[in-house]
């Protein structure tokens, strides 16, 4: 009985204080608009490696140290928005890319089915973006040619910032 009798008195004391508590507001701070693709893609980037793949076969070729490659830079610019503007390719190295036009990305986000990121390029040439900027500050992107809508050579792009 004595037992009973200190849990009902405990419990009258507790419970004031539960319902003083549960009444708090905490201010967790303001709405911020999401991360978006384009605030980490956008930049300057300079090569770190480039690769050609046979899409035949699987094989591939290091192509860094050839044709020039290590002057190769992509600037994709962005407003005070961080909405994609325009891009431009600098450097000796073969001209796979347009060198400047506009950009954009098909999705802003990450995409939700789990596909990568396509950066278009202005006159319609499409990158896969295959590594986004995070826990690294690589960005890597491939671009794939085709014939009668059969890939056959891709050239992986992998990119660090430019200092």
């Amino acid at each position: 009985m004595r037992t009973i009798i200190k849990n009902l008195i405990l419990s009258a004391a507790l419970l004031p204080a539960l319902g003083l508590t549960s009444c708090s507001s905490l201010e967790d701070g303001s709405y911020v608009d999401p991360i978006t693709q384009y605030e980490k893609i956008g930049g300057t980037w300079v090569l770190k490696s480039i690769t050609q793949v046979d899409e035949t076969n699987s094989r591939s070729m290091t192509l860094t140290d050839q044709f020039d490659f290590e002057s190769f830079s992509i600037s994709l610019n962005t407003d005070a928005d961080n909405e994609p503007t325009t891009f431009a390719v600098t450097g000796n190295a073969p001209k796979l890319l347009p060198a400047s036009g506009t950009w954009h990305l098909d999705n802003p986000f990450v995409n939700s089915d789990g596909s990568p990121a396509v950066i278009t390029l202005e006159g319609g040439q499409r990158l896969t973006v295959t590594a986004v900027p995070g826990a690294t500050s690589t960005l890597e992107f491939k671009l794939t040619r085709t014939s009668g809508g059969n890939p056959f050579v891709s050239y992986v792009y992998n990119l660090a910032p430019a200092n």
